[in-house]
């Protein structure tokens, strides 16, 4: 499972639980990095509930990363997770994955489980280069308007 960088390459982060006044420094991650951006309410959201929990990575006390993850009995399910823009493929979401791969196995967790876009075509290379592997690609729409209606 090669991350493209040795480890004397990688930069080194601290990754901790996210708290609540990480939230300004990672909405500004995920608008940097999504076209269909969570809101703070969307995150909140989500942490509440039991089985969501999130976390950081910091360089030089600056988050630079965080992942946001669903807890099930034998899995684990991604939910979201970014590297701001001027510290990606630097290895901090290759630390990111394996720290929480780490506790997960402590826990017992079987297996890890993630959706992204078929565009998202950076995701696709990074999960590979960690070595996940495809299963299934599931596209679902539904057209409110017709396709190229014009309003009037």
């Amino acid at each position: 499972m090669s991350t493209g960088r040795s480890e004397k390459e990688q930069l080194r982060v601290h990754i901790r639980w996210m708290i609540r006044r990480d939230m300004p420094e990672v909405l500004q991650t995920e608008q940097q990095s999504f076209g269909f951006a969570w809101t703070e309410e969307d995150f909140l959201r989500c942490l509440r509930q039991r089985n969501c929990i999130g976390m950081v990575a910091e360089h030089d006390h600056r988050i630079i990363g965080f992942m946001i993850y669903e807890l099930h009995k034998s899995k684990l399910r991604v939910l979201n997770f970014a590297t701001i823009p001027d510290m990606r493929r630097q290895g901090v979401g290759a630390q990111m994955i394996r720290h929480a791969e780490a506790w997960l196995c402590a826990l017992g967790v079987r297996k890890v489980q993630l959706l992204i876009r078929e565009s998202n075509i950076g995701a696709a290379g990074f999960y590979d280069r960690q070595g996940y592997e495809r299963s299934s690609v599931i596209v679902m729409q539904r057209w409110l308007l017709p396709p190229h209606s014009s309003e009037n």
